[in-house]
């Protein structure tokens, strides 16, 4: 089913900027920051001062540095009584924003009233050297403080003043002067910054028995089961068959852990005394840290564990360590399995946990970010709207945070990042968010989401430089929004192309997934949780990852229900069928002889292939092959990106948008609810029908030979009879010629009614019949 495009403005669209990838010019930054347009900035490194006058009553002095160019002004912390202050601080000034001939570094002592003039340093901007890396940094140099007249007074200062780009190592930790409304305790929050995942660990707790428990009531037969904890997760096994004090399980039980491990796994045998009412019959506490580590599907040594009760006398827990009871487990920590913590469907790594099972890298992955264009307004500051947009890209287990760019609606970043490629078929996912901690302590701001980009690497071609502009498209509960533009550079560079095409043989997930599988259920439950711990680990570095952030990256409501995404995925089946539905409209046409001259033809065909049955599977692969041929003249030249028509987001009823952003469980009033609620009967009321359809006809199969009809399975075994013997007789070339032409015959032959097969089918008993 061929759908229109969308419109001209949701539409990806190629650009041209002016990146040193592919350029003529050898510019030393094209060798490594090749996929960004070169950023000059004037870098001023104050690294310390010496013997500074006394300026207080008490002989001392409280020194700060403050940096101005023009209109912009960078100020270092000052310190308390302190002649020798050292600060390494470093203030880059963007060359767009330069309107100044001169640099003026200012040493002053902070005062209750005003700040007191210690000496400055001036630089004219004409004489400030350039670098480029890889060069070393510029060494610092003592200068000797001057006053307003030009006279050197008492006091240095150590510093460095240099030319360069983005590419400078200085650059990420550097105060900027776009950034020059950010106080002091904001500047953590608007760094660059790369993060890196926890190692995930699936641990397996397989529960076997446990002997020689001691239950209170000695008069019942205990009903017993283990309670396992770990962080936030909480299992539990079912209760034991054998209701006595050895019971038996042998249940696996599965969990998500981070390393470092910082919790153990806290184990407890309850007895069920009564409805809703449980009694610990013993705990034990297990360090992660000592756990076996297998790489395979060879199971690990079983070990007995002591369980400790615990009794709360007179308001007091005591510990009481009873030897005599204990229980058997069989723990691990499944490295060979691949952790997964994001959609199945956008994976950026499927490699296991166990560093030891990887294979090795294909290639590299380049990302440039360098700007967006048209952002819409995220918040308001002093009357008027404003967005201060940052980017977060993640493949693997490494994230990337861009620099927040304060108050504009058109950031240029011009950053750069690199990964390394272990699977073609991976994706990398951008996401542009509106930055709300950038003003200090304001803790219950949230980062708020501009957009996402996802870019298949399988879907480039190797070595060559992607440049687009992609559009940023949110779905609100009023409709699909585009929120602006974000401009990348994106290469794939392979670094052997035999071991790429080679990846494609390879199953997509490791081994142990195959070999010892887990459920979906499983799967998606632990999914969940590692999504949380991925969460709450990025969101305690610094600058924190927010949790909202992570969550919207890794896709963590896929889950939910949508009556817009459940359409979409129904039309994407009928495009995917719709091929199989044109071959049989065209098979029609040729029965019903629509175009006698290519009939003719597929009748010559036909024969030709009856008569030499070989050449049946190369005609098969030809045909596909030229097919492909063909279409290499339409192929795709852009990555893909988001579909607004594809996901059904603009064409979407208020209320099913609405229902999409529902929390969970509802939030909205009962009639809405109940509304829903019956619509989603009336749809689950047709899939019942479909489904009943289903099994109806496959009932009827069964039924040929299962003398529920007693006429039908006799008339049927009759014909098989006669079928074999005629198909024994008769060469099979001319069944299959006589076959042939009877389908494919004139309609003057042909009636209207259905064919006797078909209405002998169609009378075969089903056991909807038995149905209530």
């Amino acid at each position: 089913m061929q759908k229109p495009p969308q419109s001209q403005d949701f539409a990806l669209k190629e650009t041209s900027p002016n990146i040193g990838a592919g350029s003529i010019t050898g510019d030393k930054l094209s060798c490594t920051y090749d996929l960004v347009e070169q950023m000059h900035y004037l870098y001023v490194r104050v690294v310390k001062a010496k013997d500074l006058p006394a300026k207080d009553v008490t002989g001392s002095c409280d020194p700060y540095v403050e940096v101005k160019l023009g209109n912009y002004k960078g100020v270092t912390r000052h310190f308390e009584k302190k002649s020798n202050p050292e600060w390494n601080q470093v203030f880059a000034f963007s060359k767009d924003q330069l309107q100044a001939s001169f640099l003026e570094v200012v040493v002053k002592d902070k005062d209750v009233v005003i700040d007191d003039f210690m000496g400055r340093i001036m630089f004219e901007l004409n004489d400030i050297p350039k670098r480029f890396p890889p060069d070393s940094p510029l060494a610092p140099q003592w200068y000797r403080l001057e006053d307003r007249k030009g006279v050197k007074v008492k006091g240095e200062l150590m510093l460095a003043v240099w030319m360069g780009t983005q590419a400078d190592e200085a650059f990420p930790d550097a105060w900027h002067s776009d950034a020059a409304t950010v106080g002091p305790e904001g500047v953590n929050n608007i760094r660059s910054k790369v993060y890196l995942s926890p190692k995930l660990w699936y641990v397996r707790v397989n529960v076997i028995e446990a002997q020689d428990l001691l239950p209170n009531d000695k008069s019942r037969y205990p009903e017993v089961f283990v309670k396992v904890i770990c962080g936030n997760q909480v299992l539990r096994t079912r209760i034991s068959q054998s209701k006595s004090i050895n019971p038996m399980w042998n249940e696996d039980l599965m969990f998500v852990a981070a390393e470092p491990f910082e919790e153990p796994l806290y184990l407890t045998v309850e007895d069920r005394v009564g409805s809703g009412k449980d009694e610990i019959l013993g705990k034990c506490v297990i360090a992660l840290q000592t756990v076996q580590r297998r790489l395979d599907h060879k199971p690990v040594h079983t070990r007995w564990f002591n369980l400790e009760k615990h009794m709360i006398v007179d308001g007091e827990q005591k510990r009481e360590i009873k030897f005599s009871s204990r229980i058997h487990l069989r723990i691990c920590l499944d490295g060979g399995y691949h952790v997964l913590d994001e959609s199945t469907h956008y994976s950026s790594d499927l490699r296991p946990t166990a560093k030891q099972l990887w294979k090795s890298s294909i290639g590299i992955f380049e990302v440039g970010v360098i700007s967006a264009v048209g952002l819409m307004p995220m918040k308001t500051k002093d009357g008027r709207g404003t967005t201060d947009a940052y980017c977060v890209a993640k493949y693997g287990q490494k994230w990337v945070r861009t620099r927040t760019i304060v108050d504009s609606f058109n950031p240029k970043w011009n950053e750069q990042y690199i990964w390394e490629v272990f699977d073609p078929c991976t994706v990398i996912t951008i996401g542009v968010f509106d930055n709300g901690h950038i003003h200090g302590g304001d803790k219950g701001g949230k980062d708020s989401r501009i957009g996402k980009v996802r870019i298949r690497l399988s879907t480039l071609e190797a070595d060559r430089v992607y440049t687009h502009s992609y559009p940023l498209l949110v779905l609100h509960p009023s409709g699909v929004k585009k929120m602006g533009e974000i401009q990348l550079a994106v290469r794939f560079t392979c670094s052997s192309l035999i071991n790429m095409l080679y990846m494609y043989s390879h199953p997509l997930l490791p081994k142990m997934h195959y070999i010892h599988p887990l459920s979906v259920i499983q799967l998606d439950s632990l999914r969940h949780q590692a999504m949380q711990i991925v969460s709450m680990r990025l969101n305690r570095a610094e600058p924190p990852l927010r949790k909202e952030v992570v969550e919207y990256m890794l896709d963590v409501d896929s889950h939910m229900w949508s009556m817009r995404r459940s359409k979409a995925n129904f039309f994407r089946i009928m495009g995917v069928l719709s091929g199989v539905i044109a071959v049989g409209k065209w098979l029609d046409q040729i029965c019903n002889w629509k175009n006698p001259l290519t009939t003719i033809l597929i009748h010559i065909l036909f024969i030709i292939l009856v008569l030499y049955p070989e050449l049946i599977l190369p005609t098969i692969f030809l045909y596909l092959f030229l097919i492909g041929i063909w279409n290499y003249r339409w192929r795709p030249r852009h990555p893909p990106h988001m579909d607004t028509r594809l996901s059904h987001a603009d064409a979407a009823h208020p209320d099913e948008r609405d229902e999409e952003f529902d929390t969970f469980p509802t939030s909205r009033p009962a009639d809405i609810v109940r509304m829903r609620y019956d619509r989603l009967r009336s749809i689950a009321g047709r899939v019942q029908t479909v489904v009943g359809d289903l099994a109806t006809q496959g009932e009827r199969f069964q039924s040929l030979l299962s003398w529920r009809d007693p006429r039908a399975t006799t008339l049927f075994i009759t014909f098989c009879l006669i079928a074999a013997i005629v198909l024994y007789v008769t060469p099979f070339q001319v069944v299959a010629l006589l076959a042939g032409i009877y389908v494919l015959r004139h309609p003057r032959f042909r009636h209207k009614l259905p064919s006797v097969p078909l209405n002998f089918f169609r009378r075969l008993p089903a056991r909807s019949d038995s149905m209530l």
